[in-house]
């Protein structure tokens, strides 16, 4: 334990918050419109947010302190997509689709096949894949200064300084003067915020299963998981230099997801955005004490799933320009390292960059992300170069 605490440092801490920031401002509106597709009442709205934040910080301490590897997990934000998008189905036949995919997931990490198909990816192509994925969060930092020039330029300028004096505290130090000058701007106010309920109940609704919600639901849910969420998590993994157990943590995620759907854990998966702020150089100069940054932001979710909905409101608050800043600079790092790793191989040179601008183009097709069809062109190139006329 002594040991534990001593990997814990105001850096760890901070990069854990950010992430959390990120993947809470990013995405909650989707969770929120996926309720209200399937009829959600408030009561299970708020044991949605209270199953998937615990979720994702039980899952994301259990695995990051047993490899002590920064280990992330995440709800499937293309599966919140997905659910916004249905009709004609309710909660109960939504829950019984919600354990059908957690089987599903269960099952692909201890079969290993998915593992298997990490195996057979190049490390560039999985770093292109990374590079691609998080480029457009460096893109969001530059395009902000359209909207909050000053407020940018703030946060950029502290980025810089830290950087030449306080490497280890550059994020932190970017964080706060992000947030001093958003206070001074008076653009960071809590005011009419719903505190009336503060901590959120979990609501069991009983599973009705159903065959077109486990083919018209379930299965498409799996299969945007696994292609747009788990792939890239893996690739951002392996292009941090980070070798995770990958079919035991799928597995993990899976047996999370069939426990916590009764109460609207509808999928979880390994973070690849979010994670990339605990890989990185900005959140521990030791790699090996980089894992504290994952238990840091599994702690925040856990508080998240506790409170409900108030902090995930009090969260919101925080200025849009501010957090595409913040998680653009956090990140400049592990973009520049994947880009760098990507390139390396002149062999995997041309597969490797078509690889990055489809993934940074977010095309999508069939409802799966850009991210697996970026692997698939590079895929597609790899062969075509190695491929030789007999």
């Amino acid at each position: 334990m002594r040991m534990l605490l001593s990997d814990f440092s105001p850096s760890t801490v901070v990069a854990g918050f950010v992430a959390v920031l990120v993947g809470y401002t990013s995405s909650v509106a989707i969770i929120f419109q996926a309720t209200v597709a399937l009829g959600a009442t408030p009561a299970q709205t708020a044991s949605w947010l209270w199953a998937l934040g615990l979720g994702m910080g039980v899952t994301s301490l259990a695995l990051s302190l047993w490899t002590r590897q920064p280990v992330l997990t995440a709800w499937s934000t293309p599966g919140a997509a997905l659910l916004a998008s249905t009709s004609g189905l309710d909660m109960p036949e939504a829950i019984g689709a919600f354990i059908v995919c957690g089987l599903l997931i269960t099952w692909a990490g201890w079969s290993c096949w998915f593992e298997k198909l990490m195996d057979r990816i190049p490390v560039s192509i999985a770093s292109a894949l990374l590079a691609g994925v998080l480029a457009r969060f460096g893109l969001d930092a530059v395009a902000s200064v359209k909207t909050a020039p000053g407020l940018v330029l703030v946060m950029a300028a502290a980025y810089l300084l830290g950087r030449r004096w306080w490497p280890r505290y550059a994020v932190p130090g970017v964080l706060a003067a992000g947030i001093a000058y958003a206070l001074g701007e008076g653009r960071l106010s809590f005011v009419g915020l719903d505190t009336s309920q503060v901590w959120a109940l979990p609501m069991w609704t009983a599973p009705v299963f159903t065959w077109h919600a486990a083919i018209g639901v379930a299965l498409p849910l799996f299969i945007v998981t696994m292609a747009s969420q788990n792939l890239p998590g893996v690739a951002a993994q392996r292009a941090s230099g980070y070798q995770t157990p990958v079919s035991a943590s799928i597995a993990v995620t899976g047996a999370a997801t069939t426990v916590l759907a009764p109460f609207g854990g509808y999928a979880f998966n390994l973070a690849a955005i979010t994670a990339a702020i605990c890989m990185g150089r900005e959140a521990h100069e030791d790699p090996a004490r980089r894992y504290t940054a994952a238990m840091a932001a599994g702690l925040f979710y856990v508080l998240i799933g506790l409170a409900g909905g108030a902090v995930a409101m009090l969260l919101a608050a925080f200025p849009r320009e501010l957090v595409a800043t913040i998680a653009g600079l956090a990140l400049l790092g592990t973009i520049a390292g994947a880009m760098g790793a990507a390139l390396k191989d002149e062999h995997h040179r041309d597969a490797a960059i078509l690889t990055f601008l489809v993934c940074l183009s977010g095309v999508s097709a069939f409802g799966i992300g850009a991210a697996f069809w970026g692997v698939v062109a590079g895929g597609i190139a790899t062969l075509a170069s190695s491929w030789r006329r007999p």
